[in-house]
């Protein structure tokens, strides 16, 4: 990575070009047998395509607020790296009342009608299918985001000293962000190249850092498993054998 990255977007752009082919993100979910595999080049297609319905359609500009109501997953991931690339402050768990906007899973629908601005309803169904019907107030992430385009440039420029995160009450700058993981992935001898396995949640910084932003400022990769615990000891040694993961967090 470059010791110039000051964003989570310079990260993503860092990755695309040294190594685009490279897998980025592996995402299981124990509880439905679902696994997704994306490379850096994937990754940032879905990014730059989030970040333009983010920009265009839903009318975001730096500074904005998104509560993201979403558990760890990968479209998780692909939503916190949008908002990084827009300017848009992501506030993980965040109250959709006082947001500008709310990116809302399908358990937490109601919670999310008390915004007031956009909302966007992902039904985090396996390969990022649609809701069989669309939620009454809300646009179908599913529906609105293959028809964005594979490029993205934001309408301003984002200040990496600028609010960039929200998580477990404590706000990131943009570049705070960066610098703590980096800090973290030294912490925990994660070097170039690592491919951590993270069972943790997006709900606080630490399953933030070791589930995405650490191998991003790395240049590792993230095995992230939802419903870890579905997984039995010996299941779970063999995902760490087969996933090639030489760090568990």
């Amino acid at each position: 990575m470059n010791a110039t990255d000051r964003t989570p977007a310079d990260l993503l752009r860092s990755a695309l070009a040294a190594d685009p082919g490279r897998p980025l993100v592996t995402f299981y979910d124990d509880a439905t047998g679902e696994r997704v595999e994306l490379s850096v080049a994937t990754f940032a297609n879905w990014v730059a395509k989030t970040a333009n319905l983010l920009q265009g359609d839903l009318g975001a500009e730096p500074g904005d607020r998104l509560a993201l109501l979403l558990p760890a997953h990968w479209q998780s991931a692909v939503w916190l790296l949008a908002c990084a690339s827009v300017g848009v402050v992501a506030e993980v768990g965040g109250d959709p009342a006082g947001a500008d906007l709310v990116v809302s899973g399908p358990d937490t629908l109601e919670e999310a009608r008390a915004c007031s601005g956009e909302r966007v309803a992902l039904a985090l169904r396996p390969l990022g299918g649609r809701f069989p019907q669309p939620p009454a107030g809300f646009a179908d992430y599913a529906v609105e985001v293959p028809g964005q385009g594979d490029r993205f440039a934001p309408f301003a420029p984002v200040d990496a000293d600028g609010p960039g995160l929200v998580v477990g009450g404590e706000e990131f700058s943009q570049a705070d962000v960066v610098e703590r993981a980096r800090a973290d992935a030294a912490g925990r001898g994660a070097g170039e190249g690592v491919r951590v396995l993270s069972g943790l949640g997006y709900d606080s910084w630490e399953g933030l850092s070791a589930g995405l932003y650490g191998a991003l400022a790395t240049g590792g990769s993230v095995v992230l498993c939802r419903n870890l615990d579905a997984l039995s000891p010996q299941a779970l040694e063999q995902r760490v054998e087969s996933e090639r993961v030489t760090l568990r967090v």
